[in-house]
């Protein structure tokens, strides 16, 4: 249920964070992932890295270990804090505990320079693959996380209080993401699912306090399709 699941996903083009501060690097991987189909976000520091996350979210990391403010493992473990995103080191750091380190942090891969671009773009293609046929349940696109196995939801830096209702009517969200969902398929859903809806108002009522939740000013998720219903906008 993360973003890497195109069933959701209403952009075609996946996004890699690039974290390396060789700037010249960092513009040629990003020149043939782009000629591959991706979108890629270049980051020359942990702090841009951690500002762009945030912001804009990813679909993979590519993580160099030295960093002009810190190491790169440190951001894998900001990472691993938030999301289960692949992360794949690609660095000159080729020593056994440097590599070990790496997948000790949760990282999918660790790539050591110099390296094949040929080669990096296929273990890219292949990693999204993989998750695209066994989804995480999980939602997450740098500021909304969901971990559905969990039921736990956040949104930024705040732990959401969510009730059972708010829960369920996230998951028919986010499995239906980009459809209309009608009043009467929502009531009819939720109902089925255990909550106790009689009307629109009641629906409104608990559609309302979720988005107060989960919302802010920049992040906006639920649409209401006046007199038709509401829409999760992915």
């Amino acid at each position: 249920y993360n973003r890497v699941n195109n069933k959701q996903q209403r952009c075609i083009m996946r996004k890699i964070l690039i974290v390396e501060d060789d700037r010249e690097l960092n513009q040629g991987i990003s020149y043939a992932l782009g000629q591959g189909g991706y979108l890629a976000i270049p980051a020359y520091s942990i702090q841009e890295a951690q500002e762009l996350y945030t912001k804009e979210g990813a679909d993979l990391v590519l993580l160099d270990v030295n960093l002009p403010d810190g190491e790169g493992f440190e951001f894998c473990r900001f990472l691993r804090g938030k999301s289960e995103i692949p992360v794949m080191f690609l660095t000159a750091r080729d020593l056994e505990e440097d590599v070990l380190k790496g997948y000790e942090l949760g990282a999918d891969d660790y790539i050591t320079k110099p390296f094949s671009i040929h080669v990096l773009r296929k273990k890219i293609d292949v990693i999204l693959r993989r998750l695209e046929n066994h989804p995480r349940n999980a939602y997450d696109d740098g500021f909304l996380r969901i971990d559905f196995d969990k039921a736990q939801v956040s949104a930024g830096d705040r732990i959401c209080s969510i009730t059972p209702t708010e829960f369920r009517m996230l998951r028919l969200f986010i499995d239906h993401a980009g459809q209309l969902m009608t009043y009467s398929v929502l009531l009819e859903a939720l109902w089925d699912m255990g909550a106790q809806f009689v009307d629109k108002h009641a629906l409104a009522v608990n559609v309302n306090r979720l988005r107060g939740k989960i919302e802010d000013e920049e992040h906006r998720y639920i649409s209401n399709i006046y007199g038709m219903g509401y829409q999760w906008l992915d």
